[in-house]
């Protein structure tokens, strides 16, 4: 069974950093693709971050380009999103999700793997609040 527990969410200063961890077990790891997604109350999830674990190809939302880096696993079978110079509008709670790679096919046109309901296995999130 795929489990995935997210953590190092917080509330943090406008400009501040923090690194968000997801541990990840019962999948074999170059299989799988991992997303970072997020929701603001009364907001619909969004896809900030993917990572296919095979060939370590990433992709991001453009409003976190530069500013966001998604690790590839360790060897602690975790994976980490660096989030810097956080703005007030990436609060949200924060999930990672994971689907097979084959299935999700990330990068590919037209984009299903950023649409959350592309994704079958999901942590339980973390919160992120970025005060002005």
């Amino acid at each position: 069974e795929v489990q995935l527990v997210e953590s190092g969410g917080g509330l943090v200063q406008a400009g501040g950093s923090l690194r968000l961890s997801c541990l990840a077990s019962g999948l074999i790891f170059d299989d799988y693709a991992i997303g970072w997604f997020r929701q603001a109350p009364g907001k619909e999830r969004e896809g900030v971050s993917y990572i296919s674990i095979h060939d370590g190809k990433t992709y991001y939302t453009d409003s976190v380009k530069g500013r966001f880096t998604i690790s590839d696993v360790d060897a602690q079978n975790t994976l980490y999103l660096q989030m810097n110079n956080l703005k007030p509008e990436d609060t949200a709670v924060y999930y990672c999700a994971a689907e097979l790679a084959d299935k999700i096919n990330l990068g590919a046109k037209p984009a299903r793997y950023t649409d959350y309901r592309s994704w079958d296995y999901w942590g339980q999130g973390t919160q992120v609040t970025v005060s002005s």
